[in-house]
């Protein structure tokens, strides 16, 4: 080969490597843009599949005898069968909306959110029961202290208004609390009076008392 051909044949050379790096990188692209593009299928096509059981309730629509009076049958129904029925009805909201009968979408709103349960509303003439209860207890209550207090003995002397003024003079006379209390200057209140008098409440002093 002559010398004068050899920068020639180089360049061809570095040429041909130049277009070989550019298809394997566009090989490189194609690639990953097929494999992004397969992602969702291959995904999709591991997902678990769907129960015989659920297709055939999804596709089906439940009979209207089975539906028929729920507000009233439902809290008397078998727990095994509320929640039977309530698959059936979760399986069948899990299509188009449109597809779902009238008495369907009553049946599903009613068991979600109907007043049954916690969210039942009270039985007619509950408050009546409840304030005549509470009236019948008080009066026991009130009748049962007044036979109490009745035969009880009568206070004692010491709880008489004589007995209480006589507790005042013997403090005053000892300057108890002389700053702020009983036995200071211009003191006004009651002292240790607070009972009424021995013969208003039947009770006999003696004469020394």
């Amino acid at each position: 080969m002559p010398l004068h051909s050899l920068p020639r044949v180089a360049r061809t050379s570095m040429g041909s490597s130049k277009i070989c790096t550019r298809m394997a990188a566009s090989s490189m692209r194609n690639f990953q843009t097929s494999a992004r593009s397969m992602a969702p299928t291959f995904a999709a096509s591991h997902q678990p599949p769907m129960t015989s059981q659920s297709q055939v309730r999804s596709a089906h629509a439940i009979s209207n005898p089975t539906l028929a009076g729920i507000e009233k049958r439902w809290e008397g129904m078998p727990p095994q069968e509320q929640a039977e029925l309530w698959m059936q009805l979760r399986d069948r909201m899990k299509v188009d909306w449109h597809e779902m009968t009238l008495q369907e979408k009553k049946a599903a709103w009613w068991i979600a959110f109907g007043p049954h349960g916690p969210r039942a509303a009270d039985p007619p003439g509950e408050w009546t029961r409840v304030w005549l209860y509470t009236a019948v207890g008080v009066a026991i209550s009130v009748a049962l202290f007044m036979t109490i207090h009745a035969f009880a003995r009568p206070p004692p002397r010491t709880m008489t208004k004589e007995w209480q003024e006589a507790t005042n003079e013997y403090l005053k006379s000892e300057k108890s609390n002389p700053i702020y209390g009983i036995s200071s200057e211009g003191y006004s209140g009651k002292g240790h009076v607070q009972s009424k008098t021995a013969k208003a409440q039947g009770i006999k002093l003696d004469p020394e008392e």
